[in-house]
């Protein structure tokens, strides 16, 4: 059997208290049976969240001493800034500490009572403030999905037919956005592969329903596709992460760029190139 060590050393301890079964039942109790509410010194293993749990790295420890703490004008937000536009593409951005801030003002903007809004699946807190505006959370996962013990490359993907059968039958005016989580945190962590992300973002734009990536994992999720989904292998990863966020502005910066280094100033004037070169017949 293959020796597995972990790459790499912990570098402080923190003890926890050992609680009895009678301890831990009475806390439950307490809380009325609510995780939520359990005080964190009184959990002796906490599965409630892998969120910001996992041991911090030597140059995430560095990285926190190097960080320009100025008030404003730092170089860690223009760092911070430049990754994101690289990587994500949008001409705006409005960060928020936590993603149940940005699932807030996204639903209180976009949802209302009676409104059905499905995903591959929700997580707990993006069901909670979709659910607050009155709408429903719908959870569309493929049939594998459902099933712990399958074994599927892609789990986390979304069942295309059930979101067009949904459309279907309740209309797309129901239907303000269309969310697809990657990886699918709730239902395992599982990836979703870049057909399935083209597929439903597809099925979005025939009918004009907005697609919004909840990007909770997509630096794995873009590795798992890199690694499991074929013709993806000889990609990089970040240029799979890319393409899941693939915005109009983005486009618009390619088609700049390509502008540029053809020395053309339109579309109108590349579509004549490309006649006059041969590349189209007209």
């Amino acid at each position: 059997m293959q020796t597995i060590i972990e790459p790499f050393k912990i570098k402080s301890v923190e003890p926890i208290r050992m609680t009895t079964r009678d301890e831990r039942e009475a806390y439950l109790r307490a809380a009325h049976f609510n995780v939520f509410t359990l005080r964190a010194e009184d959990v002796l293993i906490d599965l409630l969240t892998d969120s910001g749990t996992a041991a911090m790295s030597a140059e995430q420890w560095a990285a926190m001493m190097r960080g320009d703490e100025a008030y404003a004008g730092s170089r860690s937000w223009f760092r911070f800034e430049s990754a994101v536009r690289d990587i994500f593409g949008f001409g705006h951005v409005l960060p928020t500490h936590q993603g149940r801030a940005a699932e807030r003002l996204l639903f209180s903007v976009m949802c209302r009572k009676g409104d059905l809004v499905p995903n591959n699946t929700h997580f707990d807190t993006t069901r909670a403030n979709v659910e607050f505006t009155g709408a429903r959370a719908i959870d569309l996962p493929i049939p594998e999905g459902r099933v712990p013990a399958a074994r599927h490359p892609f789990k986390g993907d979304m069942d295309v037919a059930a979101l067009r059968a949904l459309i279907a039958e309740h209309g797309r005016e129901r239907i303000p956005l269309v969310l697809l989580t990657v990886t699918n945190n709730s239902g395992g962590g599982q990836p979703v592969s870049m057909a399935n992300v083209r597929a439903v973002s597809s099925v979005c734009r025939e009918h004009g329903i907005p697609l919004y990536i909840d990007a909770c994992r997509f630096a794995e999720n873009a590795f798992f596709i890199k690694q499991r989904e074929p013709g993806q292998g000889d990609r990089p990863v970040i240029d799979i992460a890319r393409e899941l966020f693939l915005s109009p502005y983005t486009v618009r910066n390619h088609i700049s760029s390509i502008l540029a280094k053809l020395q053309i100033a339109n579309r109108t004037e590349a579509a004549a190139y490309a006649i006059r070169s041969g590349l189209v017949n007209p």
